[in-house]
């Protein structure tokens, strides 16, 4: 029964014992009261209704704009720079078709993506697929159109996320919230460096869905595999990328991702809770650390289990890869080291299923390199427990 039910249920008793104490005149009060509400003006009743929406979406809009000049002067845009080669058209052609030559090369601008300074001393959060070209410099341009040379201090290939440091002090810094509190519904505010040209570009928007897992890539044909993603409607163009997306009090709840092609506002954001971690490595160590246990996998579910004719409809399954270097277990890693083989579903780490709420990638990155952790692995048809000493993944 629903707390509205019970609610109403509990009028009911209450008139009905207002009835049998006060009788005729009792029931004649209750029912004055309620047809005194039901005929009550309704031009009255529309205004208030109305004058109620103005000042609910005069707030709300309030609350956006001091949002969005709270964070604007901390977002940045990055823009991508490289030697690219110089051609020059020969005459002639074979065949009809026009031949060029390479001329030197000369620096030209070729992509820009979007960030945000968590700290006064120029640690600046993007995206990885934003600085994923070694061969490239990238320029960091501030709210005030200060232009920044930038280092790449870290990318982290299991998130899709980098850290940049540029020199300079007391610059300004955004607030990073809290994402596992996030709600379906809860107004959302996108900015970033639309299209790689119209910078600190506010969209606004609502959460749509929570815990998302997408396969996201871009024009240099890369795919990688991410979970736990905040879906939202808020736009999120090309060149938004690595720019906030906060929350109606300003702070920072995840980080701009990916678009969902053929569709209309549909994006989506890395939970901030995510990328905490990797700022303090950076800081503290130089890099981001992260747990690393050796296998290649895929996720078990239902229709894979009975299209395999599987026992077990969960798990984490230990499979090779496309190509025929595409190991299931990398040789010397601390899966290899603890026995696992291709074909072995890991069930539990810890005590915690594998499943598609709970994938292996997120309850590994639980845990620490050097941990101890305990998997209950099904291996040729018996449950086993395997003990496993988790290592650091090296990092680019």
């Amino acid at each position: 029964m629903t707390p509205k039910k019970r609610f109403w249920i509990f009028i009911s008793i209450v008139l009905a014992v207002s009835v049998v104490a006060g009788g005729v005149a009792g029931l004649g009060s209750a029912w004055y009261y309620a047809s005194q509400l039901d005929s009550g003006d309704s031009g009255d009743r529309e205004q208030r209704i109305e004058k109620e929406r103005i000042i609910k979406k005069t707030s709300e809009e309030s609350a956006v704009v001091s949002a969005v000049n709270k964070v604007s002067p901390a977002v940045v845009s990055i823009i991508i720079t490289k030697e690219v080669p110089v051609l020059e058209r020969l005459p002639g052609g074979l065949f009809g078709l026009p031949q060029y030559e390479q001329r030197g090369t000369q620096r030209q601008e070729v992509g820009g993506g979007s960030g945000f300074i968590v700290s006064s001393d120029g640690y600046v959060v993007t995206n990885r697929h934003v600085v994923s070209d070694p061969g490239a410099e990238y320029t960091v341009i501030t709210s005030d159109q200060k232009k920044y040379q930038a280092e790449v201090k870290a990318r982290d290939e299991v998130l899709d996320i980098a850290v940049l440091k540029i020199k300079g002090e007391e610059f300004p810094t955004v607030e990073l919230g809290n994402s596992s509190d996030l709600q379906v519904g809860q107004t959302v505010i996108a900015i970033g460096n639309a299209l790689g040209e119209f910078r600190n570009t506010v969209s606004t928007g609502v959460i749509s869905g929570l815990s998302r897992s997408i396969t996201a890539g871009g024009t240099t044909g890369e795919m990688e595999r991410l979970s736990g993603m905040i879906q939202t409607d808020a736009s999120i163009n090309q060149g938004n990328s690595g720019g906030p997306l906060l929350n109606i009090d300003g702070q920072v709840i995840g980080i701009n991702t990916a678009m969902a092609s053929g569709a209309e506002n549909i994006g989506f954001a890395i939970p901030v809770n995510e990328v905490k971690n990797s700022i303090n490595d950076v800081r503290e160590h130089g890099r981001i650390v992260r747990p690393w246990l050796g296998v290649r996998y895929i996720q078990l579910t239902e229709e894979i289990a009975q299209n395999n004719d599987l026992e077990i409809d969960y798990g984490a399954l230990v499979v090779r890869g496309e190509n025929i270097s595409d190991l299931a277990v990398i040789p010397g890693s601390p899966a290899d080291k603890a026995g696992l083989e291709a074909n072995d579903i890991i069930l539990e780490i810890e005590g915690q299923r594998i499943n598609r709420d709970n994938p292996l990638a997120e309850v590994i990155n639980q845990y620490d390199p050097g941990q101890k952790i305990s998997l209950r692995v099904f291996h040729d048809g018996d449950r086993e427990t395997r003990e496993v000493k988790l290592e650091e993944r090296k990092m680019q």
